[in-house]
């Protein structure tokens, strides 16, 4: 999104709209719901979570998504233009070098038990070894869509700390993709020497990612419109995914080059899908029990069972 742009939306973002024929509607859309401020519902929402989604990109260019976790109210708004994280990710984690202050950061806010979520990027401002804080840049609330009920069901005593990376999905990471019904994508663009970034929640019917090697194919579903990730991707056609084992607290991260299929046969073969895209996967961090908290399945979202199937 571009500040000196009457229009909130960059360039992939409306290239995108105006394919699907909403360009004209999103230019009226966007300035009503997308913020330059948290709203007072939004600073009242982030201190009731105890788990954030976040994306960053490290001095490679990759981008990286990551889950931070804390006590409810480790989250927490002192003005409608800051959030407060008391948290950081961990040392092992791929996500960890890129927190400097200044840098650009996406920011997902969601609670899996009320399929509750708001949006916002902003950039890395006071930064310890205790958190940091993000000035927001953009802020908006989001549908809850594709999202599975999944409450908080316990603490782990102590995560885990081991990192195995790889250039290649190995059979554990393969199968956890596999096995997932979500997963959280990070993507940014560069437009006129300012960065954003954006993290994203993905939902569908268990096996909804589909694993040909070290190759991703991935269904996009009905959704907003807005195209944040989608246009992002067009732009920048790079992505970092985050797939947890919610009954474990394993994390999966991998990151790679991807592609965009707006339309044709394999679209059509997949009920549901408006259009497929791609992740040709270069990076993988395996972090067994690397999160504290354990999450209980609840139920599916009806809008995810009504989709197909690979």
């Amino acid at each position: 999104m571009n500040p000196n742009e009457q229009s909130p939306w960059h360039a992939g973002e409306r290239h995108l709209q105006e394919v699907v024929g909403v360009a004209e509607r999103m230019a009226m859309i966007g300035p009503k719901v997308i913020r330059d401020h948290l709203p007072e519902q939004h600073r009242d929402f982030y201190p009731l979570l105890p788990y954030l989604v976040l994306g960053v990109v490290d001095d490679q260019g990759v981008p990286w998504a990551t889950m931070v976790e804390g006590a409810p109210g480790f989250a927490h708004s002192p003005d409608p233009h800051t959030l407060q994280i008391d948290s950081l990710p961990s040392t092992n984690d791929p996500a960890r070098a890129a927190f400097r202050q200044g840098a650009a950061v996406g920011l997902l806010g969601i609670d899996l038990n009320t399929r509750r979520r708001n949006r916002m990027n902003g950039r890395v401002g006071a930064l310890d070894h205790e958190g940091f804080s993000v000035d927001v840049v953009h802020t908006y609330g989001n549908c809850p869509k594709y999202i599975q009920l999944r409450p908080v069901d316990g603490i782990a005593r102590k995560p885990g700390t081991v990192a195995v990376r790889s250039t290649d999905l190995d059979e554990t990471a393969q199968a956890m993709i596999r096995n997932a019904d979500t997963f959280f994508v990070a993507s940014y663009v560069d437009a006129e020497g300012e960065r954003s970034v954006d993290v994203s929640h993905r939902g569908g019917n268990t096996g909804f990612v589909r694993v040909d090697g070290n190759v991703l194919t991935i269904p996009d579903f009905a959704g907003n419109q807005f195209f944040n990730t989608l246009g992002n991707l067009h732009a920048n056609p790079v992505a970092g995914l985050l797939f947890i084992d919610f009954e474990s607290g394993d994390v999966l991260h991998v990151a790679g080059r991807t592609a965009l299929i707006l339309d044709g046969p394999q679209v059509a073969a997949f009920e549901g899908a408006q259009r497929l895209w791609t992740v040709n996967v270069e990076h993988v961090v395996r972090r067994p029990a690397a999160l504290a908290l354990r999450w209980r399945f609840a139920e599916f979202s009806p809008f995810s069972l009504a989709m197909g199937r690979w």
